[in-house]
């Protein structure tokens, strides 16, 4: 049995083991809550003590999911942390369209989730920008009664000119057709004129012709 010489003083463990669980401790309170990053749908997958990692490259336990540490490949055990390259993060957007990201952009100081929920230790304060889906579905019909009163709008202003256009062309049409029959009108009283210039010379010359041949036989 070893026992200390009376000159060396023996040095407990107990400090440091108890330093190490502090900075276990503040390691942890550092670390991100369990289920941030995690979808509603995996949620269950994450329940059990022991999680396997997605791409089936071992297993952690879940005290170590969100801790920082990168322990699967794929980011399985670093949904809501940067720790992991291949990790993605899931943004609830409660109300919105819900969406992930990549791990790189968690706590990167720019809120890439209408809820914010992507920069919960970064310092900035991202306002909730997710729009309810009530809303954006009354926005749309809105919109929508708006486009058919606008369209209806224009078919009044479309049929109110079609009209106008047809009563000009049908006023076009009109004039152009009398002017027309003046014209043809015209043409034949000058025809006719010709016609009866023709016949009174006709006439003319025959009742010449018919003269000389008489004056001719009357000499004989």
């Amino acid at each position: 049995m070893w026992t200390p010489s009376p000159g060396r003083r023996v040095v407990s463990s107990a400090p440091a083991t108890l330093l190490l669980r502090l900075l276990l401790l503040a390691g942890a309170a550092d670390a991100a809550p369990p289920l941030v990053g995690v979808s509603p749908q995996d949620e269950a997958y994450f329940a059990t003590q022991v999680i396997a990692c997605r791409d089936g490259s071992g297993s952690f336990p879940r005290s170590r999911l969100n801790d920082g540490y990168c322990d699967c490949a794929d980011g399985t055990d670093e949904p809501g942390t940067s720790a992991c390259p291949e990790g993605k993060f899931y943004c609830r957007n409660i109300g919105d369209t819900p969406h992930l990201l990549f791990s790189s952009f968690v706590n990167d100081k720019i809120c890439d989730c209408c809820d914010g929920s992507d920069e919960y230790e970064s310092g900035v304060h991202c306002q909730n920008t997710c729009r309810n889906r009530n809303d954006i579905a009354e926005a749309d019909n809105g919109g929508v009664k708006l486009s058919v009163t606008r369209l209806d709008a224009t078919n009044e202003f479309t049929n109110k000119h079609t009209i106008d256009i047809e009563n000009l062309v049908h006023n076009h049409i009109n004039k152009d057709l009398i002017q027309k029959l003046r014209g043809l009108r015209m043409a034949l009283v000058i025809e006719l004129g010709l016609v009866v210039c023709i016949f009174v010379f006709c006439v003319a010359r025959r009742r010449t012709r018919t003269r000389r041949r008489q004056h001719i036989l009357k000499r004989k």
